[in-house]
């Protein structure tokens, strides 16, 4: 079963990851996303943004804001090394993304990538913004649409 990156719309993006994400919603905006399809059927997506962190935000770092994938085998590499390309033919020359310290990072590790920090994040709710701190981010059914607890960050220099 041979695997092909596929171009996408943000849309289709979306809608993937709205049908398949295990805990996560799909990003509102992004600058570009791939996908990654066996036999035409679509097994993957990959969403890149510029870092959510505003420290991080310096105008040469990408973030790959969610990947998602049904479980085919090397779909979440093949997702990160087509980021990782596709930012540096951009001009960015780093790019980051964040898992949950439970995530062993196989995925990345395979494409290149290296872990920048750990126990980053924490608990969404307790975020601050300009307005104050952030409710909680819950679904349609009452639970939390973001994993709580630190999370691990991983980059890579292009």
């Amino acid at each position: 079963m041979a695997l092909e990156l596929v171009p996408l719309t943000r849309s289709e993006a979306r809608k993937y990851v709205a049908e398949h994400h295990r805990h996560n919603k799909p990003p509102s905006v992004c600058i570009f996303q791939v996908g990654v399809a066996s036999e035409g059927k679509l097994v993957g997506v990959a969403m890149v943004g510029r870092p959510v962190a505003r420290k991080l935000c310096d105008g040469i770092t990408a973030e790959v804001v969610r990947v998602c994938t049904d479980g085919t085998r090397n779909a979440c590499s093949i997702l990160y090394a087509a980021c990782a390309r596709a930012a540096k033919s951009l001009g960015y020359h780093r790019i980051l993304t964040y898992t949950l310290e439970s995530e062993p990072g196989v995925s990345l590790r395979a494409a290149g990538w290296d872990v920048d920090a750990e126990g980053v994040g924490g608990d969404p709710a307790k975020w601050a913004s300009r307005q104050g701190p952030r409710a909680a981010a819950v679904d349609l059914f009452g639970n939390r649409a973001m994993p709580l607890g630190p999370k691990r960050r991983w980059v890579k220099m292009l």
